[in-house]
């Protein structure tokens, strides 16, 4: 099965769905919102169409993908654009190790693929590369391309991860709830095509930004000791440095210099708050946990 979240894609949703249609049983597309004609086009080609009233974003669309195929009692779920960037041929490539059993997600990587098709401007294989070293980082991971949407799940993925991220930040969410069940996730290659693709309803600003908070939350909701104790620690140790620059003053001058104390108080005061919150939600999470 696969499924294509779709914004405005009337131009190039044909294409995909017929395509892809050549290598999996059922077409899902979900509408999130668009305000053309991306909807009435993949109905026609008998593909099964989830509309959103409104656009919700990138996550709340993959979420209807994943509620969509477990409905559906699908076995395997591929996701890819609507845009025609993925190309639908390489669907086996990616389903392949699912149907083996050899992995519970397939990451279709475009830093594996050698082709000119994956050219793209440097300043987004750059970010891409440091969003895919902060997922790393984050969920004691390897990979190549943590943002690459052209994806495989299998039925024990699509029964234990339930996407909640609205925006773009989804695709480090499910990799780091893949990681905490003991899923096995692998990549592939897989090319993408860039130039000529209308351009991105969110700028590359934007997507980083939403990624790196989504990294944030999860990182602070799994281990909210090591967040922010390490908060804490760099907070009070940045305030006892200005303290005692301040202390140095009055003892060699005679007079308290109020910028340097009232920048020593104030991250004294958040390195306790941090210490406090990191504690409080330790303990909260730890609660929750015994009763689930």
């Amino acid at each position: 099965m696969a499924a294509i979240p779709a914004y405005n894609e009337e131009k190039t949703i044909a294409k995909v769905i017929v395509r892809a249609t050549k290598h999996v049983d059922k077409v899902i597309v979900v509408d999130d919102g668009s305000k053309d004609d991306t909807a009435l086009i993949a109905e026609s080609l008998g593909a099964v169409v989830v509309r959103h009233e409104r656009n919700l974003g990138y996550g709340a669309a993959i979420r209807s993908c994943f509620s969509a195929a477990r409905d559906l009692k699908a076995d395997v779920l591929v996701t890819l654009d609507g845009d025609g960037q993925h190309d639908p041929d390489q669907i086996p490539r990616l389903t392949e190790p699912v149907r083996e059993g050899l992995a519970d997600i397939v990451v279709g990587s475009r830093f594996l693929a050698k082709s000119d098709k994956t050219e793209s401007p440097r300043y987004r294989q750059a970010g891409i590369r440091a969003l895919t070293r902060l997922t790393e980082a984050a969920s004691h991971s390897q990979l190549t391309d943590a943002q690459s949407g052209f994806r495989a799940y299998s039925r024990r993925a699509l029964e234990e991860i339930m996407p909640t991220e609205q925006g773009m930040g989804v695709s480090v969410e499910i990799l780091m709830k893949a990681v905490e069940r003991n899923l096995r996730i692998s990549e592939v290659p897989a090319t993408a095509a860039y130039y000529g693709l209308e351009t991105s309803t969110h700028s590359p600003l934007y997507h980083g930004l939403d990624v790196i908070a989504s990294v944030i939350k999860f990182t602070s909701i799994r281990h909210p000791l090591l967040f922010y104790g390490g908060l804490s620690a760099v907070a009070l140790a940045i305030s006892l440095g200005f303290g005692a620059w301040a202390i140095d003053i009055y003892a060699r001058e005679g007079r308290l210099v109020t910028n340097i104390a009232l920048v020593a108080v104030a991250f004294g005061f958040v390195g306790i708050l941090a210490f406090f919150a990191g504690v409080i939600l330790f303990t909260l999470i730890s609660v929750i946990r015994e009763k689930t």
